[in-house]
């Protein structure tokens, strides 16, 4: 366990130093024997290391000459630029394209580049059914009575133990669970606004939080978005007061994967708190980071009670169970009412299952292979689009999280791509999807939880010939 520890740490930490270019590409790296006596650790402890890093593509041996410092591949792309979205509320909804794209979902034989969601096989799911198949022996009338309304004790106890990681420093009063972090989103949205109000979000954003806010008859305005540091802060500056309430992604949202620098965030929730605006955090991805820790939320910095930090297990566990949580803060007895109206009791299998789980000790187990897993499947992604798609092609360097944004020449429309690459069995993500404006329409995301076969390659293959063929004409 010690020597298990110390290889994560030091690999960690030279991985760390390569994606800051403290190390550069070139860079010659200590040798096994050198990190031997630097850290006190054996020569195999120190060869985990090297494959470690061999393996997520950051360093590459050289015969009789040592380890050094490789290109990453995503540094051979360039990145997209700053989002620009109208700064009015604008309400042209991509409701036929999304319904178009979703109506593919669940087909066989079709590659899903479009679902943001883990595949299968990055799941646990042996331990899970023991859980299930536990749950029902452990629970009341086999877990057929309603719960309390704040929701399983077992499960909020673990997710305010968890709040550690992050310095949230939660109890389990502070938490109430939900049917996944869109139902927890949706309670948070009619506790705090009414029907003509604004709600601001980041541009691009995911599409079931834009056709939410319209559901509720919201006015959304879109905010500039950088692909890797999130929501602009002067963006949001210049609007503050003609918003009435914001929701932010900070970690790893999805269509970016853009991560909001720690300054970023206890500046938003200054700003918001001053301004009396709520801020509505989704952390759905917060656990799924490819570097040595886990991001902090914006509720870290919350004072005020004035965050209402939303998140779930369906990222990182089980989609299917719908197990999400949200921490509302001084709203909590808002959002209490509103669970008792619309739910009154959330699935009690499921959440005793997850919470069992969560207490084991495996879920951090899980977590570490599926990062890993995850950040590899990035690296594939990256060496396909290098090798299929178009020169030029600019892709988002996510730090975590399910998503990676592909960003095309103009001439190329990701609707029509859809249309073409769907009878070629392969679904994406047009990038209208992700906004209500008439913007991203050369762009599309894709899936990280899709891992990369041979097979998979084969197909962004075929895409990238379609891409290049309507770039040319």
């Amino acid at each position: 366990m010690k020597d298990d520890f110390l290889y994560r740490e030091i690999s960690g930490n030279i991985a760390r130093l390569i994606r800051e270019k403290v190390l550069k590409a070139g860079d010659k790296l200590p040798s096994v024997r050198l990190l031997c006596q630097e850290h006190g650790i054996s020569m195999n402890t120190a060869k985990r290391v090297f494959w470690e890093l061999e393996a997520q593509s950051l360093i590459e041996s050289k015969p009789q000459s040592g380890y050094f410092v490789s290109q990453l591949p995503y540094q051979r792309l360039p990145l997209p630029a700053t989002s620009k979205p109208l700064p009015v509320g604008n309400n042209n909804e991509p409701d036929g394209l999304i319904k178009k794209i979703y109506s593919t979902r669940g087909k066989k034989g079709i590659t899903y580049f479009s679902m943001g969601m883990p595949s299968s096989e990055l799941l646990p799911l042996a331990k899970l059914n023991k859980e299930i198949m536990l749950a029902t022996r452990r629970l009341p009338a086999s877990g057929t009575e309603y719960e309390p309304l704040e929701g399983n004790e077992n499960l909020r106890r673990m997710i305010a133990s968890r709040s550690v990681s992050w310095r949230g420093n939660l109890r389990e009063s502070d938490v109430i669970t939900t049917a996944g972090c869109m139902n927890a989103l949706s309670f948070c949205m009619m506790a705090l606004a009414k029907p003509g109000d604004t709600i601001a979000m980041e541009s691009p954003c995911y599409p079931g939080s834009l056709l939410l806010a319209r559901s509720l008859g919201l006015k959304v305005l879109e905010l500039p978005t950088h692909p890797a540091t999130g929501v602009e802060i002067d963006a949001l500056k210049k609007v503050i007061n003609k918003i009435d309430l914001c929701l932010l992604v900070p970690n790893f949202n999805t269509p970016f994967g853009s991560c909001m620098p720690e300054e970023n965030k206890k500046e938003v929730v200054a700003l918001l708190a001053k301004h009396g605006v709520p801020l509505i955090e989704d952390d759905i991805y917060g656990d799924l980071y490819f570097g040595t820790q886990r991001p902090k939320c914006c509720k870290t910095f919350d004072e005020e009670g004035n965050v209402l930090l939303c998140s779930g297990f369906s990222k990182t566990l089980a989609p299917g169970y719908r197990v999400g949580w949200v921490v509302p803060g001084k709203h909590k007895e808002q959002i209490l009412k509103l669970k008792f109206v619309h739910a009154l009791s959330s699935s009690s299998i499921t959440h005793e299952a997850v919470a069992n789980f969560l207490a084991s000790g495996r879920y951090d187990i899980h977590l570490r292979k599926m990062r890993a897993s995850l950040q590899q499947n990035y690296i594939r992604y990256i060496d396909a689009i290098t090798e299929f798609f178009p020169e030029g092609t600019k892709v988002s360097r996510p730090q975590g999280g399910l998503a990676l944004w592909v960003e095309f020449d103009k001439k190329v429309n990701t609707s029509d791509l859809f249309d073409i690459a769907i009878k070629q069995k392969i679904s994406i993500a047009p990038g209208r999807m992700y906004t209500l404006q008439d913007q991203f329409e050369n762009c599309m995301r894709v899936s990280l939880g899709l891992l990369v076969t041979e097979e998979v390659r084969g197909k962004l293959k075929v895409l990238g010939r379609v891409v290049k063929g309507m770039g040319d004409s």
